[in-house]
Order: C-alpha cells, then sequence, then structure tokens
C-alpha cells in the first residue's frame, strides 16, 4: 500500500521520508509550482557533475527550478531574447547589469529622464566603487555621441523617459553607441515586449539592444501585487557575466511570484491594448480642458519625440500602434501646487500611489524641475501630474477626473 515502503519505523521519519511520486503526464493550462531551497540528487556522481549553470538540471532553488526556468523561456518569446535571468525587482534587475558589467574606472551614461532610482544607483552606490556616470539628453543623439569617452562602457536608454515620457529616436541612439562598441541596457518596461521589438529595432534583425531590463512587477504581473524583474540578452558569453553577478548577489524569485507572472502573461496582450486604448482616449479628452497645458504622451502628435514613437511603434492596423496606459500632463502654471495637490486629493476612482500596470488607475503629482539636471524647453510651465490608467470604464475615470478638476481649479 501506499505509504508502507518508507524506511523507518517511526511515524515522523515515514512521513518525512516518503516514497511516493505521483504519476507522470499530468497537464493543466497553468505550469505547476516548484518551491525549495534544497534540491535533491539521486547520488554523489550527479551532485558533482550538475553545474548552476547549466539549465539541463538542478542545482539549488535560487538558481532555478521548473517553475521560474518556465518564466523565463516565456519572457524570452516575449522580448525576443535568448537568455534570461529573474530578479527580486526591476531595480533589483538594473543593478545586477551594473554590477555585472562595470568595473572601477567605468564609466556608465543615463539618459536625463532616467527612472529616478537607477540615477540614485549610480549617485550612490556605484559611484563608491569607482564607477562614474553621466547623463546625456535622450532627444539629441548628437549630445550622447559627444558624451561617450574611451572609459564608457555601458549606455542605458529609456523609452520614453520616466514621469516626463519623451520618446527618443531609440534606433540612432543604439547605432551611436555600437559603432563605438559600447554595450546598451534598455528598461522595457513601458513597451512590454509588445510596442516594439528590442532585440530586432528594424524589423530585419540588424539593430538592437544588448540588453533588456522588465520590472515585471507591472504589465507582465498585472495585478499590482507582485515585485519582480527580468534581465534578458541575447548574446551567450554576456548572459553568463550577467549570470555569474546574479549568483554571488544571490538574487532569486519565489515560486509563488513566478507562478503570478505566469498566470498573468496570456492575457497580456490584451490588458495591454486596453490599458492604451483607455489612456488615449483620456489623454485626448485632457487636451481639451482649460487647466491643462500639456499632455504627454508619446501616441499623441506633438508630444516630445512622437515622431521616434510613430516610426518605432507606429506600425499596426489603422496605423494606431501600441503604447502603455501611462501619460502625464502638466496643469498650466497659473494654478497652484495647493490647487494640484488638491486636485489629486479630489479623484474618487484614482488612487494615489507609486507603480503602474495594474487593473487600478493611479496618479501622482511630481515636482519635475528637480528630477531634472538641465532646463527641459520641451516642457510647457506647471505642475507635472502623471497618470496609469486601469482597466475601469473610461467614461468613469472621466467623470471622476471632470468633477476634481471642477473643484480644484474652478472657472479655469
Amino acid at each position: 500500500m501506499a505509504g508502507m515502503r518508507t524506511p523507518g519505523t517511526d511515524l515522523a521519519t515515514r512521513i518525512v521520508q516518503h516514497d511516493y511520486v505521483p504519476p507522470a503526464g499530468f497537464a493543466a493550462p497553468q505550469p505547476g509550482v516548484y518551491k525549495a531551497s534544497t534540491v535533491i540528487f539521486p547520488n554523489v556522481a550527479a551532485m558533482r557533475a550538475r553545474d548552476w549553470r547549466d539549465r539541463s538540471g538542478y542545482t539549488y532553488g535560487l538558481h532555478g527550478t521548473p517553475t521560474t526556468f518556465t518564466l523565463e523561456e516565456r519572457l524570452c518569446t516575449l522580448e525576443g531574447g535568448l537568455q534570461c535571468v529573474l530578479a527580486p525587482s526591476g531595480l533589483a534587475a538594473i543593478a545586477n547589469v551594473a554590477l555585472a558589467l562595470l568595473n572601477p574606472g567605468d564609466e556608465l551614461l543615463l539618459p536625463d529622464n532616467v527612472y529616478g532610482p537607477s540615477k540614485d544607483l549610480a549617485h550612490d552606490e556605484l559611484a563608491r566603487l569607482g564607477i562614474s556616470h553621466g547623463l546625456y539628453d535622450p532627444l539629441e543623439p548628437a549630445d550622447l555621441a559627444a558624451r561617450i569617452t574611451p572609459a564608457t562602457r555601458l549606455v542605458w536608454l529609456e523609452a520614453p523617459g520616466s514621469v516626463s515620457m519623451e520618446f527618443p529616436d531609440l534606433r540612432e541612439l543604439v547605432r551611436i553607441c555600437r559603432a563605438r562598441a559600447v554595450r546598451t541596457a534598455l528598461d522595457n518596461t513601458w513597451g512590454a515586449g509588445l510596442a516594439f521589438a528590442p532585440f530586432d529595432l528594424l524589423g530585419d534583425g540588424s539593430l538592437g539592444v544588448d540588453i533588456c531590463v522588465h520590472a515585471l512587477t507591472k504589465y507582465p504581473s498585472g495585478g499590482g501585487d507582485v515585485l519582480m524583474g527580468s534581465v534578458i540578452t541575447r548574446d551567450a558569453a554576456l548572459h553568463t557575466q550577467i549570470r555569474r553577478t546574479h549568483m554571488r548577489l544571490g538574487l532569486g524569485v519565489a515560486g509563488n511570484d513566478a507562478e503570478a507572472v505566469l498566470r498573468g502573461l496570456p492575457s497580456l496582450g490584451l490588458r495591454y491594448r486596453a490599458h492604451d486604448a483607455a489612456a488615449r482616449s483620456l489623454a485626448l479628452w485632457l487636451q481639451q480642458q482649460p487647466a491643462v497645458a500639456q499632455v504627454l504622451h508619446p501616441a499623441l502628435a506633438g508630444s516630445p519625440g512622437h515622431a521616434h514613437w510613430q516610426a518605432l511603434c507606429g506600425a499596426g492596423p489603422g496605423g494606431q500602434g501600441l503604447a502603455a496606459g501611462l501619460f502625464s500632463v502638466l496643469i498650466d502654471a497659473r494654478h497652484s501646487a495647493q490647487q494640484v495637490d488638491a486636485f489629486c486629493d479630489g479623484l474618487r476612482l484614482f488612487k494615489l500611489g507609486y507603480s503602474w500596470g495594474g487593473p487600478m488607475s493611479l496618479v501622482v503629482p511630481y515636482h519635475i524641475a528637480s528630477m531634472r539636471s538641465r532646463c527641459v524647453a520641451h516642457l510647457k510651465q506647471g505642475t507635472l501630474v502623471r497618470f496609469s490608467i486601469g482597466l475601469e470604464a473610461v467614461q468613469d475615470l472621466q467623470q471622476d477626473l471632470q468633477q476634481a478638476m471642477e473643484r480644484a481649479f474652478p472657472a479655469a
């Protein structure tokens, strides 16, 4: 009978050392969830033969399970990559890349509109290691070209930029770096692997980034309840370099978190398009509101870098292309920062909260001048408010925006 073959007479021993193995052949829509620190080897020879770098077997839970390996493979398919490592957050993935590729005396170049914590990482942690950094204007490829020095080892790219949403000429920036043999790393969280192909920017396989980082916290998860990041490459040697640092830092993700992202991936395309459609509708409506001086949405004509978005992401049925459900507005400078805060507080459906990509619409006011190293001429004067559009009905969100505006900006 089952449960009687395990050696040992004590019940505790027989439960811990139980030898039942369920039959093979179970199949279901979602992959199984494997959680382990210890991985059992059949014999000493197998233990000595297995290498944590070899994905054909398992050595320790931190180095991968069937669940995380499955997620990595699916993310490679999504992004167009060949190798992937998972990190416990998007920022951890960014740090993994920097620590793997940069040494004392090296230089990192960041766009001036880079994700804030990435800039802080360079300014504080990397600087302590003797790694310098500089900031370039992402809308001026010539500025990047002029700032690359013999010490430059990595150029960080964002499309679009954080908060102010400028969309760069990503193709030209990559060309500049490739001509100077400088590696490129792209934060592709906004594009989600759907808006454009990071490893194939021209559609013929001739031009792409070297590294693609994705905050899976956002659209791949889709629930606003998971923290995770990925680093995807197409070069085996580069992947090994990143993976070695990943191992030495002890980076790993929980099985249930990997399960949550795996569950979210099949609906990613549907959700992304729904977020996109709702965001464009509301962005266009906000353009007509008297209190709004400027709407920053890459897919809208007139937004900084719109032509670059159109060239890279604009293909598709009707020429509509794809864009995330994220945009910002500048409230006209005649309204005080206190009024803008009151507007945000007065929203009923939009919640105040960081991050984005989940089902609930979010709003955050920012002091954009404090986040940039130089005057940004393409931004109009005013207070910036960023919106992440969720999956609520567009008409309800529009009514919420209208009632809050009427209260905060009377007779605007």
